[in-house]
């Protein structure tokens, strides 16, 4: 699967975390065309980070693609076990007050921004012209 999922999305691979299982599962909940997703929201609502609320009277139950959402989640569980920003993000929430799952959700949703990113190919806002151009 490793080869493929080279082949298809490169720039998914290089992101702190992502694995060839992961990404393939990614991929193959953005579908054929990742363009159809118009905006970082819009894949989050897919990928359950953004759940839609699905609740019926007293229960509160939230519709959500859980494949993609397991492959954010696990993302996430290695970047808060082995990326120092990441861990020092969860130790300044903790901090604010904010349990573990919390944390979690809000870590989710960064990681399907960057995602998004990678998948649709669509530069960050921090990205400028002398980012891009070629070392002298």
């Amino acid at each position: 699967m490793g080869p493929l999922v080279q082949q298809a999305a490169p720039a998914l691979l290089e992101l702190f975390g992502v694995g060839a299982r992961t990404a393939g599962q990614l991929l193959a909940s953005a579908g054929d065309n990742p363009e159809r997703m118009r905006s970082e929201a819009a894949f989050a609502h897919l990928a359950g980070v953004a759940p839609i609320p699905a609740s019926s009277g007293r229960t509160r139950r939230h519709r959500l693609d859980r494949a993609a959402n397991n492959a954010l989640h696990t993302i996430v569980l290695v970047r808060m076990r082995h990326d120092p920003r990441t861990r020092a993000y969860v130790q300044r929430r903790t901090t604010q007050g904010l349990s573990k799952k919390e944390i979690i959700r809000c870590l989710k949703r960064f990681v399907a921004r960057e995602v998004h990113r990678a998948l649709t190919g669509t530069p960050t806002e921090q990205t400028t012209q002398n980012d891009l151009a070629p070392a002298a």
